[in-house]
């Protein structure tokens, strides 16, 4: 046996330095290939790292908090069947310019071993740690999530431990009298969800087969409540001042606005929209069989009409440098995800081949990656224009900041009853208002207007949709 030590690799996306989150193992802990080893912050997204090799870890060299650059050694293991050198990729140099710009491939001289253990993490990172034992996030578009706590946490549960916890349970047994039957069925993270988000299971509507309470049960309960019920008030504390590193998600959420606001001439747009039928299909869509168990929103209904609308001014999906303007034939739709660890904005590839279901369901999956942090950065690149619900914090409008690479951004305000003139009366209609930022290099005050003019008839008028 010999001791080898693990550097911080590049995980594929022109990495320079990354803040070690969480460690998920201990010295004198035996380890096996591909089991989890660190959790780690990069600018785009968190990331777990396998081990490449079998052993014994024998120190980790870096504590939790700190920052490190690529190729500094964390953590030593006394591998099993000899030496294993390893060394980190060649970063290269990261173009990015935020959370929407390409994602970097180029990578130096590295042994096999550390090359595996980059490649690894795209495809173990989301399958090792449990999707239920996470705290929440709120997805704008999908409601508020309520108090929800850090995922950077002293103590956390190892890997296998979570695991463990989400084991299905057995369903209680039809014979066991009611008096003797909990209130509740619901396993220990579903519990602690409920928890994160100020639920209070007694309220939730179970629909687990054997009765239970499932995730998306609370996470619906969560999103139906008012956007400042779970909101508390923090105590100050003994110092005048607190002071807040820029680093992660923060530092590029701060290059990217920054790179877009005074890069891309913005001109925004607005209108008010009477939204009475997109509410009523909605209804109708939720007791739908074929959208049992689906989440169905008014968001469903805008990012179905951005595909529409996208189709009939095709400027306002596309991309900007000073040689050329690309105009995409495709819509990857983003939609901005509020999270513990900052804004972000993944995207449905594709979106425009969807069915309403499929959309449906596309988005629901990109809240539940986003609420449990496991947002990867492939999911947040090559996005082609973006939709941010401002209503699901109970905003009326906004002037939304372009996502750098992209021509537009829709925002959509809340959607509650005032008073409209239909037919010559008053009457009390669902009302919102669609707004919408766009590049002045390539968007004209004219396509501007019908772009967000067809989203207004949409949502006027679903039926459109079926065109």
């Amino acid at each position: 046996m010999a001791v080898s030590e693990f550097p911080l690799p590049d995980v594929g996306e022109g990495l320079t330095e990354a803040e070690i989150v969480s460690w998920k193992v201990a010295p004198g802990d035996e380890i096996t290939v591909n089991q989890v080893l660190v959790e780690i912050e990069t600018a785009k997204s968190l990331v777990e790292l396998p081990s490449p090799f079998a052993g014994t870890v024998q120190k980790l060299l870096v504590e939790e908090g700190a920052t490190v650059e690529v190729g500094t050694p964390i953590i030593s293991v006394q591998s099993v069947g000899g030496s294993v050198e390893l060394t980190a990729p060649g970063s290269g140099e990261d173009e990015s310019h935020g959370l929407m710009s390409d994602v970097g491939s180029e990578g130096g001289a590295a042994s096999s071993a550390a090359d595996d253990a980059a490649a690894a993490v795209a495809d173990t990172a989301s399958t090792i740690a449990s999707e239920d034992d996470k705290p929440g996030a709120v997805l704008v578009g999908y409601g508020t999530g309520g108090h929800v706590s850090s995922r950077r946490r002293k103590g956390a549960q190892p890997a296998k431990d979570v695991a463990a916890a989400s084991a299905p349970s057995k369903p209680r047994p039809a014979s066991v009298p009611a008096s003797f039957a909990s209130p509740i069925i619901a396993k220990p993270p579903i519990r602690k969800l409920a928890k994160d988000l100020g639920v209070e299971l007694a309220e939730v509507e179970a629909t687990g087969l054997a009765g239970e309470t499932t995730r998306e049960d609370v996470i619906r309960h969560a999103s139906q409540a008012s956007v400042f019920r779970n909101i508390e008030t923090p105590e100050w504390g003994d110092e005048r001042e607190e002071r807040i590193p820029v680093k992660g998600v923060r530092k590029a959420i701060a290059k990217a606005m920054v790179h877009s606001a005074f890069t891309a001439p913005h001109v925004s747009v607005f209108t008010d929209v009477d939204a009475t039928r997109t509410m009523e299909f909605v209804k109708r869509l939720k007791s739908s069989t074929d959208f049992a168990g689906v989440r169905v929103s008014p968001l469903l209904i805008m990012a179905k009409a951005v595909n529409w609308a996208v189709r009939r001014n095709p400027t306002v999906n596309s991309s900007w440098t000073d040689k050329e303007i690309t105009v995409h034939h495709y819509v990857n739709l983003g939609i901005a995800a509020a999270t513990p660890r900052g804004l972000i904005v993944p995207n449905i590839k594709d979106a425009q081949e969807l069915s309403l279901l499929e959309l449906a369901k596309a988005l629901e999956q990109l809240t539940l990656t986003a609420r449990d942090g496991k947002t990867q950065p492939a999911e947040m690149s090559n996005g082609t224009i973006t939709i941010t619900n401002l209503g699901s914090y109970g905003m009326d409008t906004g002037t939304p900041i372009i996502n750098p690479g992209e021509a537009a951004i829709v925002a959509m305000g809340t959607i509650k009853q005032k008073p409209w003139v239909v037919d010559g009366e008053v009457r009390a209609r669902y009302v919102t208002t669609v707004s919408a930022s766009f590049d002045h290099r390539i968007v004209d005050g004219d396509v501007a207007s019908r772009f967000v003019a067809d989203l207004a008839s949409v949502l006027e008028e679903p039926a459109l949709l079926l065109d």
